[in-house]
């Protein structure tokens, strides 16, 4: 197992977990069209603990490395909706920069499991 794909299980799993330890912000960065919320939350958190351990196992890195990469397009519509959220709120410069790079991150994460679970 490569140093990469250990973070990446890493990041997901302390992710995910966060999910059920503090769901509230996660909650409320959920755009409001986007129906239960806080299932939302769980599942994803779920999707995310389970993607995270999938990558380490040979027998199962490839897909769940295209279930992590499902999951960051489906939850990308929560990161524009704290962006517009911040923006709305007139939220200091330092805010809006770390809400605004969270947006191409996004691309940047995709990127980095498609090369490291998928194509790796």
């Amino acid at each position: 197992m490569s140093v990469s794909l250990g973070l990446m299980a890493l990041l997901f799993v302390f992710a995910g977990v966060m999910h059920f330890v503090k769901p509230a912000p996660y909650i409320g960065i959920m755009p409001p069209w986007l129906p239960h919320p806080a299932l939302l939350v769980l599942l994803s958190g779920i999707a995310e603990v389970a993607g995270g351990l999938g990558v380490l196992l040979p027998a199962t890195r490839v897909i769940a490395g295209w279930g992590l990469i499902a999951l960051l397009v489906a939850v990308f519509p929560a990161n524009v909706q704290m962006f517009l959220d911040a923006r709305a709120k007139g939220a200091g410069v330092l805010w809006m920069a770390a809400v605004t790079a969270r947006l191409p991150l996004q691309a940047l994460l995709i990127w980095w499991v498609w090369r490291s679970a998928v194509h790796g």
